[in-house]
């Protein structure tokens, strides 16, 4: 099985192979100046110009045809004789190429097939040298040389005729030179000059001629044209005149008529410019006197306006300043009051604090007093008296103490110094009456009994003994400064 379908495979390719290369082969592709023609099997051959086709190998041929333009020298290769028995030797070029039409290119095909330039050039210069030979004898020398395009134009024309049976098609024919055998062209080119100088001096005498001519009628007519001019001109002139005479006179009567209309006019509008004026006039008059009144007016205003705006701001002011300085005043007594409130409590506060404390620690002296006195009770009332004479110095000093850390007092209001005095009294009448109802002994009592009996008995010394016996060292008291001041005030 494998071998089978490798005997397939290299069948195949080998077919392919083939196959591409009769295509290979087989195909054709023309260039534009170059026509392939296929023929073989086909009743008319196939023609190919600048496109591709594919041809029958081994059936099928292909050929070539030549259809780009060709240039061929033409010569006379001698002297002709012309029309007029001038023997003249022509040299032209002719640029011919193969006709491409169905019915030419089959013509073509006969005659130039596979044939290179150079061969299809040998093959029909034979007969447009033969044709420029035949319209050589037909034509002048002169027709020659005055107009070779024509002479051209000919050769070509009759040449197409038989080029037409060969397949080619001439596109152009130009006569490059022509020359004579016996330089008559030369001499035909001196007759010519001498004929083209003779008559170029005819031309000129009889140019300057018709100038001359010319100029005198020129110069005739100028003068005619010149003196019918002026005669014409002086005519028109005097008519001129006459016509701006009349004109002036219509224009000068015109002006007249118009001037005296322009006066009246002119004075009726200077009577109505004056009646306008004053009217204008009294007008203004009475326009300023009506905006002097209102200005009088708007300036009253505005001055009673500023006046009494001014007034009233004063007014405000003073107000203000009034209640502001009222208010001032008010805050300041109220402040000064607060102060000395303030400074009287406080002083009030400070005298009951102090007398209280010396309050409690006399009762706590009295205290230890009342002890004392229960043990001394035995010694009778001198040794009480003794020992109460002793304390008394101690309490006065405590009583006054207070009075020593302060360096002034300013009292305010009616009695205040003497308030001061009765509380310093009052102080010490507690501490007496204390010790009275703590020792049950009614000191002043026994003072004024003790003193009483001592001195009715002539014993005074001994109490002035004891007294200096059991007297004690005292501070003295700093003197205090008190200042009275009545705190009544004449502010509100």
């Amino acid at each position: 099985m494998p071998e089978e379908y490798m005997k397939y495979v290299i069948g195949g390719g080998i077919v392919l192979a083939i196959i591409i290369f009769i295509g290979i082969i087989s195909y054709i592709k023309a260039p534009p100046d170059i026509a392939y023609i296929i023929s073989g099997i086909r009743k008319k051959p196939k023609i190919l110009i600048g496109r591709a086709g594919l041809r029958i190998p081994f059936f099928e041929r292909v050929d070539k045809l030549m259809i780009r333009q060709i240039s061929i020298d033409i010569k006379s290769e001698g002297y002709i004789p012309t029309q007029d028995f001038i023997g003249v030797d022509v040299d032209a070029v002719a640029k011919v190429r193969v006709m491409t039409d169905p019915e030419g290119i089959q013509v073509a095909m006969r005659n130039f097939l596979n044939m290179n330039e150079k061969q299809i050039e040998q093959a029909i210069v034979d007969s447009l040298q033969g044709n420029m030979r035949e319209i050589i004898g037909t034509i002048t020398l002169k027709e020659i040389c005055n107009d070779r395009k024509k002479f051209g134009d000919e050769v070509q024309s009759k040449a197409q005729t038989d080029m037409n049976a060969l397949g080619i098609n001439i596109i152009s024919c130009n006569i490059q030179r022509v020359t004579d055998e016996r330089e008559l062209i030369n001499a035909l080119g001196q007759d010519n000059m001498s004929r083209i100088q003779k008559d170029a001096a005819i031309a000129k005498a009889e140019a300057d001629r018709d100038v001359e001519i010319a100029r005198a009628e020129a110069a005739k007519a100028a003068n005619d044209a010149k003196v019918a001019s002026d005669t014409e001109i002086a005519i028109k002139q005097n008519e001129l005149a006459i016509k701006q005479s009349e004109l002036k006179e219509a224009a000068d009567n015109k002006q007249a008529i118009a001037d005296a209309a322009y006066k009246i006019q002119q004075e009726g509008q200077r009577k109505t410019i004056e009646i306008t004026a004053a009217n204008a006039d009294i007008a203004r008059r009475e326009k300023e006197a009506e905006l002097a009144e209102r200005e009088i007016t708007l300036q009253e205003r505005r001055l009673d306006a500023e006046i009494r705006k001014k007034a009233d701001a004063e007014k405000y002011a003073a107000e203000r300043r009034a209640e502001a300085d009222l208010i001032t005043r008010q805050k300041d007594a109220e402040a000064k009051r607060y102060e000395q409130e303030q400074q009287a409590a406080g002083i009030r506060a400070r005298g009951e604090a102090e007398a209280e404390a010396i309050r409690l620690k006399a009762l706590a002296e009295a205290e230890g007093i009342d002890k004392k006195a229960e043990a001394m009770k035995k010694y009778g009332e001198a040794a009480m008296v003794e020992m109460i004479m002793k304390a008394l110095p101690e309490i006065a000093k405590n009583v006054a103490e207070p009075l020593t850390k302060v360096d002034k007092i300013t009292m305010y209001g009616d009695g205040n110094n003497t308030k001061l005095i009765s509380d310093i009294v009052n102080t010490t009448t507690q501490v007496s009456e204390g010790l009275t109802q703590s020792m049950g002994i009614d000191l002043k009592s026994l003072l004024s009994a003790f003193v009483g009996g001592k001195m009715a008995g002539g014993n005074t010394g001994a109490l002035a003994q004891a007294m200096n016996a059991n007297a004690v060292e005292t501070t003295p008291v700093a003197p205090v400064s008190i200042d009275t001041t009545d705190d009544t005030s004449d502010e509100e």
